[in-house]
């Protein structure tokens, strides 16, 4: 019974230790994009305008 139990808690440990750089990677991405589409300067904007206008996505 003990052996069982040691493997179920590594099991999800490994499942979170997968998940996590995962989900702050995700949050990264998503604050990036949020702080570029939304800056003031001209060149950060013109930037992440670009970028959307070549990977298609559409911004206006």
């Amino acid at each position: 019974m003990t052996n069982n139990t040691i493997t179920r808690s590594s099991t999800n440990s490994s499942s979170m230790s997968r998940i996590l750089p995962l989900i702050m990677a995700i949050m990264l991405g998503v604050s990036v994009l949020a702080v570029a589409g939304h800056a003031q300067s001209p060149t950060l904007h013109g930037a992440a305008h670009d970028t959307r206008h070549a990977t298609g996505f559409p911004c206006h």
